[in-house]
């Protein structure tokens, strides 16, 4: 999987809020963006374009918009073919079904709510996705198993907002990937200056030297980030901000 040059992540030494102010920040950020969330979202690109996926009523649900997955798939290729795909926090699965029309071999999707289980399945059995498997599961636990390591090319991360999933997230998404594999990251925030707790400082230095950030962008209260996992030497440092 060839790429251009990505640069070193650094986190941005900033005094960040207390961790219940920060928590207030980001569920504030979870329902401006659920509630503007389409009520149905469509596959934009390979053999499913333009089928429909349903978007459930349910507490905090914000499907990646189309506009968002189009720029993704423009940075990470139009072709997936041979690639295989773990879709952390499904949701709707329009990130994991949007990699699997586009080729991907295999494709994971992980949920924990069984009601959006329940959705995904009746997906995957409309579409005849025979490459995509659904599992109702807890991702960051999931991930952390050893039997996952270096398992996958690409993870999407869509944590709840108002959860402080976003650093034990990537932490999981890390040991899925080998090195060159790319990850996937939506957050209220640009990643430098999400809430860092001192719990995670440990955790966070480790991100810190195996993360190049590859591209960011923004669609409204919406930061997106895609990652690669590279070696500590292989990229210079992010510059500051």
């Amino acid at each position: 999987m060839s790429a251009p040059r990505s640069r070193k992540f650094t986190a941005k030494p900033t005094t960040h809020p207390q961790p219940s102010s920060a928590l207030g920040q980001q569920a504030k950020a979870a329902k401006t963006v659920a509630r503007t969330a389409a009520q149905e979202v469509r596959i934009i690109g390979g053999q499913w374009k333009r089928s429909v996926l349903p978007v459930p009523v349910s507490a905090g649900l914000r499907p990646t918009p189309s506009r968002v997955r189009e720029t993704l798939f423009n940075w990470l290729g139009q072709d997936l073919s041979g690639w295989r795909v773990l879709d952390a926090f499904a949701g709707t699965g329009a990130l994991g079904f949007e990699a699997a029309s586009r080729g991907a071999d295999e494709v994971v999707l992980l949920e924990r709510d069984t009601s959006l289980v329940r959705h995904l399945q009746a997906t995957q059995t409309r579409l005849n996705a025979a490459q995509v498997r659904v599992a109702q599961a807890d991702a960051v636990s999931w991930m952390r198993q050893p039997r996952q390591a270096q398992a996958f090319d690409l993870v999407f991360l869509d944590p709840p907002f108002d959860e402080a999933l976003f650093w034990p997230a990537l932490e999981g998404a890390l040991s899925c990937v080998p090195a060159d594999g790319w990850i996937y990251l939506e957050s209220p925030a640009p990643l430098q200056a999400l809430p860092q707790a001192e719990q995670h400082a440990d955790l966070i230095a480790g991100l810190i030297a195996q993360l190049a950030l590859h591209r960011h962008g923004q669609a409204g209260a919406v930061h997106f980030h895609l990652f690669r996992r590279v070696a500590a030497d292989q990229s210079p440092p992010l510059p500051a901000a």
